[in-house]
C-alpha cells in the first residue's frame, strides 16, 4: 500500500505562516492528484487545495491568495504554504493522494489519507 506522512503543523498567531509537507512512500508507480483537506471541530472535512501531476491546481475560495500548493514529483511530496493565517483556518489538515502502486507483479490503484496534522491559529 501507500503511506502518507504529514508534518509542519503547529500553533501560530493570526497573520503568521506555516508550511505543511506530506511525503508518500511505498511501491508507488505514479501519483496523479495530491492535495490537502481540513476538518475543523464540528464541521465536515473540506477540500483546501489539490494539484494534479501536470500542475493544475484547485483551491477553496476561502484560501485563494493566501495558500499555495506545490509538489515535488521526484520526491512524491506535496506542500502547502499557508500565509496570512486566520483563526478560521484552525483545523486538522489531512493529506490525500491517488494513483497506482505495484503489489507483487500487479498494478493496483490507491487513494490514501495521511494521519492529519493540527493547525491552530490564535487571534
Amino acid at each position: 500500500q501507500v503511506q502518507l506522512v504529514e508534518s509542519g503543523g503547529g500553533l501560530v498567531q493570526a497573520g503568521g505562516s506555516l508550511r505543511l509537507s506530506c511525503a508518500a512512500s511505498g511501491s508507488i508507480l505514479i501519483i496523479n492528484t495530491m492535495g490537502w483537506y481540513r476538518q475543523a471541530p464540528g464541521k465536515q472535512r473540506e477540500l483546501v487545495a489539490t494539484m494534479t501531476r501536470g500542475g493544475s491546481t484547485k483551491y477553496v475560495d476561502s484560501v485563494k491568495g493566501r495558500f499555495t500548493i506545490s509538489r515535488d514529483n521526484a520526491k512524491n511530496t506535496v506542500y502547502l504554504q499557508m500565509n496570512s493565517l486566520k483563526p478560521e483556518d484552525t483545523a486538522v489538515y489531512y493529506c490525500n493522494a491517488d494513483g497506482q502502486y505495484i503489489s507483487g507483479s500487479v498494478v493496483r490503484d490507491f487513494a490514501s489519507w495521511g494521519q492529519g496534522t493540527q493547525v491552530a491559529v490564535s487571534s
